[in-house]
């Protein structure tokens, strides 16, 4: 989700809930102690230099169980964030504390902000001797039904 996506749909919302890919809220006290862009300049095992941008918002859980973060509240962190940094329209990645850190992609449901599994991907595949996988079919996907071969009939032997 884009921070455009974000904020519009932030601006529709009466309370602000995220989800965690098994299902979980994050716990409704959370603070968002960062609002920021991080960029990654790097080149990839094929040689090819990148340059990738995001927003990155981290979630935070202290103890104080009677802080909310309303919409409205979140809007303005963005709005100052935008001005102070610059902030351009980029993919969002959320921080959230687990056994470690864990990096999460961001969507909505029409009710939660769901935080959503990120994988690790070799961006040079072609050019770095990863095996394409191969497609794997049962024998029976690969009979022909309306021929059959091994029949007194079938003309294969």
């Amino acid at each position: 989700m884009k921070l455009s996506q974000f904020k519009e749909q932030l601006g529709s919302r009466n309370e602000l809930l995220f989800k965690l890919p098994n299902g979980t809220i994050v716990p409704e006290h959370f603070h968002v102690t960062e609002v920021g862009q991080v960029t990654k300049h790097f080149i990839d095992c094929g040689g090819t230099i990148r340059n990738e941008r995001v927003i990155n918002f981290q979630l935070f859980q202290a103890n104080d169980t009677d802080h909310r973060i309303a919409p409205e509240k979140l809007m303005k962190i963005i709005a100052l964030s935008e001005k102070a940094l610059g902030l351009q329209d980029a993919e969002i990645e959320v921080e959230y504390q687990g056994e470690t850190i864990g990096k999460y992609g961001l969507d909505f449901d029409g009710k939660d902000f769901l935080l959503t599994v990120q994988n690790t991907a070799c961006l040079a595949s072609d050019n770095c001797g990863i095996p394409k996988e191969k497609q794997k079919l049962s024998l029976s996907e690969l009979q022909d039904k309306d021929k059959t071969c091994c029949t007194p009939s079938g003309g294969c032997c």
